[in-house]
């Protein structure tokens, strides 16, 4: 069963903080786009709701996800992490077959 992308307390916190520190809500949108090194690329940006997006919302703050992309995201789980390399918010797809060393990139 295709469930929509879930997403972590983690990332609704960091969107809080952004949204905080830019002095309005921010909405993250996730879409997946033809290309990159694998095939697909994930695109994650701040950006605002279009009529026919899915909205996930938690914690006072949106993440939205459009209609093509959304199988290509199905069960997967959207996450902020803080490494050595830097933080960012990262995807964990159970439908991608590979993905490559940057994490943007996947096939299926």
């Amino acid at each position: 069963m295709n469930l929509p992308p879930k997403i972590t307390d983690r990332a609704f916190e960091r969107l809080a903080e952004i949204a905080e520190s830019a002095g309005e809500p921010q909405v993250l949108r996730v879409a997946v786009l033809g290309g990159g090194c694998s095939g697909f690329s994930y695109e994650i940006t701040l950006d605002a709701k279009a009529e026919d997006d899915l909205v996930l919302e938690g914690k006072g703050q949106a993440v939205v996800v459009d209609p093509v992309s959304l199988p290509f995201l199905a069960n997967s789980v959207i996450d902020f992490t803080e490494e050595l390399i830097g933080a960012r918010f990262t995807i964990e797809n159970p439908n991608a077959a590979s993905s490559c060393g940057c994490g943007t990139s996947f096939s299926m």
